[in-house]
């Protein structure tokens, strides 16, 4: 047979069609590395924004708006229109974004590495008991997403530039003394006001509704009748915290750990220093000469102190008489060092150092020496300490054997639970958002919304939700996003499309009335007979009074009332009602006082945000801008 197949693949039929396969590949294979699909969202300027960047920016802003509104929010995602309007926001903000990015570059913003070095060794989050901490910085700009250091340094700077400028923006706006009159004078008038409420509620009797019409806004409406798509899962937990339960610690332990940690219970030798600094300026030599001669006054007996004060370039520790205060090593530079910790004597004083910020003059001002806490008062420390690491060693091993399992027996967790002595348990329905701990965690939801659990219906890998809880979950029960038949929700449907009708017929009501009284008209009848009276109020505030907000908002709205001309509009309340509304008249204030500091500041940062969005809308009038129409993200996780 193979012999056959040779022998056929030599004739020229064959071989024609072999190389159009060929040639079909090599084309294909040349498009895939001489074009390139692009996949960004809008460019600015030339520079792309991509989808990946606007899909992070999409999940990070719903993330925080489902964390704040919970379940309102997933009300609102529902609305077609308002996540259109959601998505375009983000949009909107990463072209800005562009554009301050642009404008640093123009106006050569910049940050330097000794101040990204700085920010980070000052910043709490990376601290343990007040101290800078490598390891915890290393775990902590992982955990957020940034696996190497110079990720989180490239991000903090952009940042930071981006900060620079900002806050040149807003920090220089101030506001004049006659804005703050006119804010006081405005937030201390008061208006006389009369309205009359059209209750909506009597217009329902007379409204019928054919089936066309229900049926039309269901068709109109099916976000609104969605199911959630929702999961019941069968999990098993393991956490640090129950194991820690378990431990038992011996006084050997306890010793042993203090032995091989006596590091950590050292405190070593520290050092106060003072310095003089000349920076080398345009002539390096000159610079060394004026510190030398510093130096010889120093050793000439003048204090160092006013020294530092007077002659000193680093201005911020002359005015302390070149203080420094206590320092490790490392803080300074390896030359810095070097200079400060060869000094054993307290106030004696270094030659002249160099190092990459100029000539240093050094005093040793103050030493701690090394101290070491006893074992005694640390006992109950270490005993947690130990429990705590065993617990945790033990999590590990526990964790791997019940990844293992739950992978080779995939169809059940019984096995998994078994060998880890743990509780299989069951969870209420879960979303894909809003939910109790430990489905609270992205982690945990996409996995239980993969294709894995909810399609092959099989245990999941290991989820690590911390560093002290583990978890394995199977699909007990699944609920799929589907539109709710139209007979489960015709009373609701009847119940919104009777009470628009409603409102719309009292809105028509109420613009007829409003016609008329604007005519000059006396409409007391046409209110009455739809149960309806003025009801009057005096020196109305914007704010705090005993009427509807909405009322009060429009009747500052309104113009001031004129001799002929009646000052009136029709306003729509939260319960659907409608309200004719009448400004009266309009008392200034007579109380001169200077703007409290609170709504001062209130001013200053609207006018701030006022330049800040101005700044921004004058980049966009010089800016190539193309923006694409965006209709979804790419992934909900």
């Amino acid at each position: 047979m193979l012999e056959n197949i040779r022998e056929g693949s030599q004739g020229w039929i064959a071989k024609s069609i072999l190389g159009l396969v060929i040639l079909t590949f090599a084309l294909a294979g040349i498009g895939t590395y001489t074009n390139s699909v692009d996949t960004s969202v809008a460019d600015v300027n030339g520079e792309k924004i991509s989808q990946d960047a606007f899909n992070k920016a999409y999940q990070a802003q719903r993330n925080r708006m489902a964390q704040q509104f919970g379940d309102m929010f997933e009300t609102l995602s529902a609305d077609e229109n308002y996540m259109a309007n959601f998505r375009n926001g983000i949009l909107d903000n990463l072209i800005n974004e562009k554009l301050i990015d642009q404008s640093t570059v123009d106006m050569s913003i910049r940050v330097s590495d000794q101040r990204i070095k700085s920010t980070i060794r000052t910043m709490t989050e990376f601290q343990v008991d007040g101290v800078f901490d490598n390891n915890r910085y290393l775990a902590m700009i992982n955990q957020a997403g940034f696996y190497q250091s110079s990720d989180f340094r490239d991000y903090l700077r952009v940042q930071m530039t981006r900060r620079q400028l900002t806050q040149a923006l807003v920090a220089s706006e101030f506001n004049l003394p006659y804005q703050e009159k006119q804010v006081n004078a405005l937030q201390n008038q008061k208006r006389n006001v009369r309205y009359a409420t059209i209750n909506a509620e009597q217009f329902k009797a007379g409204i019928e509704l054919t089936d066309d019409e229900i049926n039309q806004y269901y068709l109109a409406n099916q976000a609104r009748f969605e199911n959630e798509e929702k999961v019941k899962l069968n999990y098993i937990a393991l956490d640090v915290n129950d194991i820690a339960k378990t431990i038992e610690v011996s006084d050997a332990d306890v010793k042993a750990y203090y032995q091989e940690n006596i590091a950590s219970y050292r405190q070593d030798e520290q050092r106060r220093v003072a310095h003089i600094l000349v920076e080398f300026g345009d002539d390096e030599v000159a610079a060394k000469v004026t510190a030398e001669a510093l130096l010889a006054r120093v050793n000439g007996g003048e204090d160092f102190a006013t020294l530092a004060k007077e002659s000193s370039d680093d201005t911020f520790s002359g005015e302390n008489g070149g203080d420094l205060e206590w320092i490790e090593r490392g803080a300074m530079g390896d030359a810095f060092d070097e200079g400060a910790f060869a000094l054993t004597d307290v106030n004696s004083v270094s030659g002249v150092v160099e190092s990459d910020f100029g000539f240093h003059i050094i005093k040793l001002t103050d030493l701690k020496a090394e101290q070491v806490q006893a074992f005694d008062e640390v006992e109950v420390e270490l005993q947690a300490k130990v429990s705590q690491l065993k617990a945790q060693n033990k999590f590990y091993d526990l964790q791997q054997e019940m990844a293992q399992l739950s992978f080779e027996y995939p169809d059940s967790l019984d096995d998994a639970a078994n060998a880890v002595d743990l509780k299989i348990m069951t969870t209420d329905w879960l979303s894909k958002f809003g939910n109790i701990a430990p489905f609270d965690s992205p982690k945990a939801i996409e996995v239980a919304f993969s294709d894995l659990v909810l399609q092959e219906n099989l245990n999941s890998d290991i989820i690590e939700i911390s560093d002290t809880l583990a978890i394995v979950i199977r699909l007990q029960e699944y609920q799929p996003a589907e539109v709710k038949p139209l007979s489960d929700v015709t009373a609701q449907i009847r119940d919104t499309l009777i009470s628009d009708k409603a409102t719309e017929l009292a809105q028509t009501t109420a613009d007829s009335l409003l016609v008329s009284f604007k005519a000059g008209n006396d409409i007391s009848e046409q209110l009455t007979a739809i149960n309806a009276t003025f009801v009057e109020k005096v020196d109305v505030a914007r704010s705090g009074g005993d009427i509807a907000p909405s009322l009060s908002r429009e009747a500052f709205k309104l113009p001031h009332p004129a001799e002929g001309k009646i000052s009136a509009t029709t306003v729509t309340l939260n319960n659907g009602d409608l309200a004719l509304l009448e400004v009266q008249a309009v008392t200034a204030s007579n109380v001169e006082k200077a703007l409290e500091p609170r709504m001062a500041q209130q001013q200053t940062q609207q006018l701030a945000q006022s330049a800040y969005q101005s700044f921004v809308e004058a980049l966009k009038v010089n800016a190539e801008i193309t923006r694409k129409v965006i209709t979804a993200p790419v992934s909900q996780f």
